[in-house]
């Protein structure tokens, strides 16, 4: 019999023996299952940029030109982003509230009100069609060469969508899509805003917010894609496609063309103000219109400079001829009141200086000093003359001349855009890429660029004028263009908005 100590030790032993034998075989099937799958081979690192490849982003971002080939294509440069912001935020201004001012206070104490409102009223109204809609019908490309093409330009950016933070390089090569987007917005508020100034004082403001909602469509998006989309029917400068290459670098056709013109039609179709002719309708503070013009002459500046679209050489010489066609213009103006009526006023400096901005904006970017100081005399004089005399002669209310300014001056700026541009400014104009093929470079170098010109404003004439008689009279059909005699004469402050500009 074993004994029970022996017993136990050799039990122990023979299962100690057995555990090992079973591990032994084991292990490798359970290491397979537990050992995790070989990485994959890392990637070879990317081959860091060439000095000649860092050269060539230099360059390109110096010189505003295409990045291609170098580490920083496809990304927007800080200083450039940073200069369109600011363009931006003084384009805007140049609404709110300089042109909020130097209309209400041009208009009468009891309208004063209703001006601030209508320009609060079409800037958030902007604000949400461009959002939607209005960047893409006019910088979209989508349409591209079918028969909307040249008018409108796609579908793709509906909503912003895909508008971020890489520049579109059929615009710009430096800064963001998004920046683009909001600089070109200011333009679009702006420009139906300053259409109220020829129907102050007589229009109901809901007919001035469904008036813009239905020609921000009709006329300022295919006119701001014709002239400046990358398949627009007249854009010159960067479509080799280009039916009509003209040229128009802030907006004379498209800003100021289109909302003088229209401005003079729906005056037209509302009739004069009650008591026009037979009462006093003078500005009820001076002194906000020359703070409201002080404003506009500095947003300018953001305005024209801005459209180089980049702080570039370009950008320097649309601030100098900015600078210098205003002034000229300015001066000329009072002092052609001086001759005439002995006095030089406040207004005349005022009304001048918007002249000057005006008929410079096509021209800016395209013109030499002189060509600005050209342009100053011929903005001092001419809408003087339809300012001051011609719609005595005709007797339209334009109420705070917004056709004898910008349409007329938009047209002379348009036009003389076509005499004085020149290659030695901005070489764009004879680039053999898009200006050759289009005709724009022999136009220039042969003296014929003012036929083009001529084509754009007749274009801008009629799609302004005849829209705008079909959208007032649809306006007048739906809801009523003008408030009762008897609300125009207590004043649009209290009766449209129930609010008082002063109380004393």
């Amino acid at each position: 019999m074993l004994r029970r100590p022996k017993y136990w030790l050799s039990l122990i032993a023979v299962l100690a023996l057995a555990t090992r034998a079973f591990c032994a075989e084991s292990t490798p099937v359970l290491l397979a299952q537990a050992t995790p799958a070989p990485a994959p081979a890392a990637a070879a690192p990317a081959a860091e940029p060439t000095v000649e490849q860092r050269l060539t982003g230099l360059e390109a971002y110096v010189g505003n030109v295409d990045p291609a080939g170098s580490k920083v294509a496809g990304v927007a440069g800080p200083g450039h982003n940073a200069f369109i912001m600011v363009a931006a935020a003084l384009v805007l201004f140049m609404t709110l509230p300089g042109l909020a001012l130097f209309y209400g206070g041009l208009v009468r104490k009891k309208n004063v009100l209703s001006v601030l409102a209508q320009c609060l009223g079409i800037t958030g109204l902007v604000v949400i069609l461009w959002w939607a809609v209005g960047y893409s019908l006019v910088f979209g490309t989508s349409f591209g060469e079918s028969a909307f093409g040249p008018f409108l330009g796609g579908t793709e950016f509906f909503f912003l969508k895909d508008v971020g933070a890489a520049p579109n390089t059929n615009y710009a090569y430096w800064i963001s899509q998004s920046v683009f987007c909001m600089y070109q917005l200011m333009f679009a508020i702006i420009t139906p805003a300053l259409i109220i100034g020829a129907i102050a004082e007589r229009m109901k403001f809901s007919a001035v917010l469904l008036f813009v909602a239905i020609w921000m469509f009709v006329v300022y998006f295919p006119m701001a894609h014709m002239v400046w989309g990358a398949t627009g029917l007249m854009n010159g400068v960067w479509n080799a496609a280009a039916k009509i290459p003209a040229i128009d670098f802030a907006g004379g056709t498209v800003v100021h063309m289109t909302s003088g013109w229209s401005a003079l039609i729906l005056c037209l179709i509302l009739g004069k103000r009650v008591g026009f002719g037979t009462e006093s309708m003078p500005p009820h503070s001076m002194v906000l219109c020359m703070v409201g013009t002080g404003m506009l002459w500095v947003g300018w500046y953001g305005f024209n400079a801005g459209s180089a679209l980049a702080a570039d050489g370009v950008a320097a010489n649309a601030f100098m001829t900015t600078t210098l066609a205003t002034g000229v213009a300015s001066f000329v103006w009072a002092a052609l009141e001086l001759f005439t009526k002995g006095k030089a006023s406040v207004l005349g400096f005022c009304s001048g200086a918007v002249a000057g901005l005006v008929v410079i904006t096509p021209a800016c970017g395209f013109v030499s000093a002189n060509g600005a100081v050209i342009i100053g005399i011929a903005a001092g004089a001419i809408p003087f003359l339809f300012c001051v005399k011609l719609k005595g002669i005709f007797g339209y209310d334009d109420a705070l001349d917004t056709f004898g300014v910008h349409a007329v001056g938009g047209t002379i700026g348009a036009l003389l855009t076509g005499f004085l541009a020149s290659g030695s400014v901005n070489s764009n104009l004879l680039s053999e890429g898009y200006a050759a093929k289009n005709g724009l470079k022999e136009a220039v170098e042969g003296g014929t660029l003012w036929i083009a010109q001529l084509k754009a404003i007749g274009i801008t004439l009629v799609i302004s004028i005849v829209a705008t008689i079909i959208i007032a009279n649809v306006v007048k059909a739906i809801i009523g263009l003008r408030p009762t005699p008897e609300a125009e004469r207590e004043g649009l402050d209290t009766t449209d908005h129930g609010e008082e500009g002063y109380v004393h």
